[in-house]
């Protein structure tokens, strides 16, 4: 199989394992699941980057490539295909609209991962070729695929890249420059020097305020929060749908936009036809939302492993502050 990755370039996927969870629905599904939340309340509209390169499945194979990349075992290669496939619709949202969710974590599909996976049709396919689906559930065998802030890990590296590169956050140029110093050494991800630590480590700051936890994530969590918690307590919706897709979840609210006020008022400021300012004088509804921020590692002159943080006081400041919540105060005008 021949796949062609907008951050990563060209790859022929050979294994049969791989061909086939790729096929499998739980990975298709990801294709119909917005990689940030939902479109209208962050897209460009001049964006020049195909927007099918922007959903929970180009992140997850995405993942996958970057571990095949640099040569990680099979075992976390799987792991990095499959681990976002308990995201619900609209990806992070779902914190925000189930009790369990967090909205300083943004951890309920993790909290869900290894059921989700268990009673899927994953499990069988996994086991199918010979892997242990317990020790593939376990992410202390692969800690290039996931570790915990600030450090670095595959889903990191890949969803900063592909955000940063998709929403025109970097050019091509800076993004194989980052590639290109990169490298891994006793499962860790290790730059080339400290230049290039510090370019990613700047990269991944400016997205976490712009994006991750910036004003416009809180409002497009909050928002769709809202939405679905009302469509879930009025029964136009149910908690299964959740686990369909974005469109098929939409589609079912829009049959009762005309006959009900309160949902219309919703779908409005889910859809930027509402003002929503940021007033912590004057608020309707309090929000956090997850942040992060990163310390890479890197070889220096003497070819020793050092953290940004190791040299860079300021910087060692910044993750305590940046690893808190943030927190915004959103006053709607209907």
């Amino acid at each position: 199989m021949k796949y062609k990755d907008f951050v990563y370039g060209d790859f022929k996927i050979k294994e049969p394992v791989f061909l086939e969870i790729i096929k499998s629905s739980p990975l298709q599904r990801l294709k119909k699941i917005d990689q940030a939340g939902y479109k209208p309340l962050y897209i460009k509209k001049d964006l020049r980057i195909k927007e099918e390169n922007y959903n929970r499945f180009a992140h997850s194979v995405g993942v996958f490539l970057l571990l095949k990349k640099y040569n990680a075992p099979l075992e976390e290669q799987l792991i990095g295909l499959i681990h976002d496939v308990s995201h619900s619709c609209f990806s992070h949202a779902i914190d925000y609209i189930l009790k369990e969710g967090s909205e300083k974590k943004h951890d309920l599909q993790d909290n869900i991962f290894d059921n989700f996976v268990k009673q899927s049709e994953l499990k069988n396919i996994i086991e199918k070729y010979g892997f242990d689906i317990n020790y593939i559930l376990d992410n202390d065998n692969f800690p290039l695929e996931e570790r915990d802030l600030p450090n670095l890990c595959a889903d990191r590296i890949d969803y900063c890249l592909r955000d940063a590169f998709f929403l025109e956050e970097i050019t091509k140029k800076e993004k194989n420059f980052i590639l290109d110093n990169l490298t891994t050494k006793d499962q860790k991800w290790i730059f080339k020097d400290l230049k290039s630590a510090q370019v990613f480590a700047s990269l991944f700051a400016r997205m976490n305020k712009n994006h991750y936890a910036g004003l416009k994530s809180a409002i497009m969590f909050r928002v769709i929060g809202d939405l679905m918690k009302y469509t879930l307590k009025k029964e136009y919706i149910n908690k299964k749908d959740l686990y369909t897709t974005d469109d098929q979840v939409i589609n079912k609210i829009k049959k009762y936009l005309e006959k009900d006020k309160t949902l219309r008022i919703l779908w409005d400021r889910m859809n930027l036809k509402s003002k929503i300012i940021n007033n912590p004088s004057d608020y309707d509804v309090k929000i956090s939302c997850k942040s992060r921020i990163v310390d890479p590692l890197f070889f220096d002159k003497n070819n020793k492993i050092k953290k940004v943080s190791d040299i860079n006081q300021k910087w060692k400041e910044k993750i305590k502050k940046e690893l808190k919540p943030k927190v915004y105060f959103l006053k709607f005008k209907d």
